[in-house]
């Protein structure tokens, strides 16, 4: 965050590192002041309570993952419950401490009995005494139900999980949203703990009504059928479905666990339906989450949590040597006081010089920009506030795209009212920076990179506006399109569905072979038909926007770059782009080509293609999306790669395969392995055969060999002579597909 005395270097430089070392020094004396806490033989107890649950309330504390979801004042775990396949979990927002080690604590006297015995290691029932657990008690009303189905399935979990990352992929099914095959082959490594409450009778399960304890594994290490006291979990009457209320305590200092079950309404039961010892301290850790996670499988059901409450111990804040503390304190602030008072003129004086740069900056920019031939339109900020309702902020979306991950595109109005000759809905993309060097640049170059290229496939800019806030931290531009090229947002908001509030569905394979070719088009024109190469430098799905009729066009040209005559290559020094899309012999030599902006395009390819994303935070072993496919490639099960929400009848097989070939090709390691973009639009209209690609993946090379191809055909692609430019690949494209 920027300081509001803006200046980055000089005399604020030196006050900014000295006010930082300060606060250093404070927290410092802190921990050392304050000392370690002494432990307590009661530790303070942390309550939630659900009655119900609701979308305005529930979600400020509740964490909704994956398919979970709230309806009718319930948690659905699967938030479509008849679908087959899913999983979801539900947990808090905070972590809890579970286990704290007594070492962490003072070694001091105390009266805590795990404390005093510390030193012996373990007790007789093999405890480890030098760790203190928390108890907690656990209290919900859960409800199964399946309608006009002829098996349930599959169950719901109580949940203590080591993150919030939500279930893994592939946990649906019998995993219950805990694990997946991969993860189940060590459970050891997992470090979770789960009461399941399963309705579907695994190879391993005792029957498909029981309940069972998990840790780490769906392998439950204890299991009690409820046939036995006269439970069962299921029923196919959703009118008249039985719904069950359980009860799980936990006593940290016994380290046992026991789950009661009733029907709703009813008291505690006397008599547990399953007990067991359990160690948290072993299994989860320390920093642990609760909540629940669900799944379907071939057979469905509705996995529900009607309410919920939660009561559970917590670690004393840390209170030894308070009055050292606030004596510190009281000095600390005394002195920044005095350090701050003898600042401020400086920083007054610097605000006034600020204002003047940014005026210099902005007649700067508008002298820039006024002089190019064609140049968008100038608007006013109160032209574009009165268009989009004084930014309202119910027709605005997220955008994480381009330069600033925090941009806003706001849909507006110019009416005739205003003095245009005719109403257009527009588009106006905000940017917020607080980077003064870095904002004109970039949003200079893109509007005069934009102002350049003319094209059916490249969303035009039709204006743009300039606003600094005086002594603020932060500075907007705005840039205007016409609402009509960018209606249906980005391909990435379509392809991964990111945006909470608007339920997107999966695009149909025409679609995304039409988005391939499009963006292929806008390249092609950029590297190929344009007077001047140009270099997007940042191809992804989150710059590829969509009109209403879902045709694509390329967007973000803040780190494009016009090359020089004679040359076919731009180095600045740095790598511009994003992780996932960056060739590796740019991020090893930082010289942008046409072939690097070929490898970003082949991997936004296979993107559409699979519905993944470029980096596979869950496979270590193939950390880029580009390693999967080779993997499925060099198995031969290549078409195992599309998304599989298209299903077996919504793809045409042969262009899958087409799309895949191509995408493996251009997202090679080695560039001269990659084809141009006149190759790629003669593949992508058929008009040539998809490239023959290894089946194992070829390993980078540094330096890479020589390009001797000078971006002209490859014999190996075995291609028709080349085409004038993009229209003679596709004649019929201005008439739509």
């Amino acid at each position: 965050m920027a300081f509001p005395c803006g200046r980055r270097g000089g005399g604020w430089a030196s006050l900014s590192c000295l006010a930082t070392s300060c606060v250093a020094c404070f927290f410092l004396c802190v921990v050392v002041c304050r000392g370690e806490p002494q432990p307590q033989d009661q530790l303070p107890v942390k309550s939630y309570a659900y009655a119900s649950f609701q979308p305005n309330n529930s979600l400020s504390t509740l964490r909704l993952l994956k398919d979970a979801g709230i309806n009718g004042g319930a948690l659905q775990l699967t938030r479509d419950g008849f679908r087959a396949h899913r999983s979801g979990s539900v947990l808090l927002y905070e972590a809890f401490t579970l286990w704290r080690s007594l070492e962490d604590e003072s070694s001091g006297p105390s009266s805590d009995p795990a404390a005093a015995t510390a030193a012996s290691g373990r007790n007789g029932t093999g405890q480890d005494q030098r760790v203190r657990v928390v108890s907690f008690n656990s209290t919900f009303s859960m409800s199964f139900a399946y309608c006009d189905r002829a098996l349930p399935g599959e169950g719901l979990a109580f949940l203590i999980a080591p993150s919030s990352a939500g279930p893994p992929p592939g946990s649906h099914d019998g995993f219950l949203g805990l694990t997946n095959a991969t993860f189940e082959a060590s459970p050891a490594r997992n470090q979770f703990v789960a009461v399941e409450f399963d309705m579907v009778k695994q190879s391993y399960d005792p029957s498909d009504n029981h309940v069972g304890l998990d840790i780490g594994t769906v392998v439950s290490n204890k299991t009690a059928n409820l046939a036995d006291f006269n439970i069962t979990i299921v029923t196919d009457d959703m009118v008249s479905a039985t719904n069950y209320t359980v009860w799980i305590e936990y006593d940290g200092v016994a380290r046992h666990i026991w789950v009661y079950m009733d029907v709703r309404g009813k008291q505690k039961p006397a008599s547990p339906v399953l007990d067991a010892p359990l160690d948290l301290s072993k299994h989860v850790p320390g920093q642990s989450y609760v909540g629940f996670s669900g799944s379907t499988g071939a057979t469905v059901g509705l996995n529900s949590i009607l309410d919920w409450t939660l009561t559970v111990e917590t670690f004393p804040e840390k209170k030894n040597g308070e009055l050292i503390f606030w004596i510190f304190y009281a000095v600390f602030w005394l002195l920044m006081i005095i350090f701050m008072a003898t600042q401020c003129t400086k920083c007054i004086r610097q605000l006034q010089e600020e204002e003047v740069r940014h005026e210099r900056r902005q007649e700067w920019l508008r002298h820039t920009l006024s002089n190019l031939p064609g140049m968008p339109t100038e608007f006013q900020y109160e032209e574009l506030e009165k268009a989009t309702e004084k930014f309202n902020e119910e027709q605005s979306q997220r955008w994480t795209g381009g330069y600033a991950p925090g941009t806003v595109v706001y849909k507006g109005l110019l009416s005739t009212k205003d003095g245009w000759s005719e109403a257009m809905e527009v588009a106006v993309k905000s940017y917020n920076f607080g980077r003064l060097d870095e904002e004109f640049h970039y949003f200079g170059n893109e509007i005069k990179t934009n102002n350049l290229l003319r094209h059916q496939n490249i969303v035009p800019i039709i204006g743009w506006c300039y606003k600094y806030v005086p002594r603020g931290t932060w500075t907007s531009l705005y840039q205007v399109f016409k609402y009509e090229h960018l209606s249906n947002g980005s391909l990435e908001q379509h392809l991964f569905r990111r945006d909470a509030h608007v339920e997107r569905p999966a695009l149909s394979w025409g679609v995304r072979y039409g988005i391939v070719t499009d963006v292929a088009l806008a390249l092609h024109y950029m590297h190929h038909e344009h007077s001047s190469l140009v270099l997007h430098r940042d191809i992804k799905p989150s710059n590829v926007m969509l009109d209403a009729f879902f045709r694509a066009r390329l967007s973000e040209f803040g780190m494009a770059r016009v090359v020089e005559p004679n040359r076919s290559s731009f180095a600045d020094g740095a790598v511009a782009g994003t992780r996932g899309y960056i060739a590796p012999e740019y991020s090893a030599g930082r010289e942008a080509t046409r072939r690097t902006d070929v490898f970003a395009f082949g991997t936004l390819m296979l993107e559409v293609v699979t519905g993944r994303h470029a980096l596979l935070n869950d496979d270590p072993a193939c950390p880029l999306l580009s390693d999967w496919v080779w993997r499925l490639h060099g198995r031969s099960t290549l078409l195992g790669a599309v998304e599989q929400s298209l299903g077996i009848a919504e793809f045409d097989e042969y262009e899958a395969r087409r799309l895949l070939l191509l995408g493996m090709a251009c997202s090679s390691p080695n560039p001269c392995a990659r084809p141009t973009m006149p190759q790629v639009l003669q593949i992508l209209s058929k008009s040539a055969p998809p490239p023959e690609v290894p089946l194992l993946k070829p390993t980078f090379m540094w330096p890479p060999e020589e390009d001797t191809t000078n971006d002209t055909f490859d014999e190996s692609f075995r291609i028709l002579a080349p085409a004038n430019n993009s229209q003679d690949f596709f004649p019929l494209l201005s008439s739509g597909r």
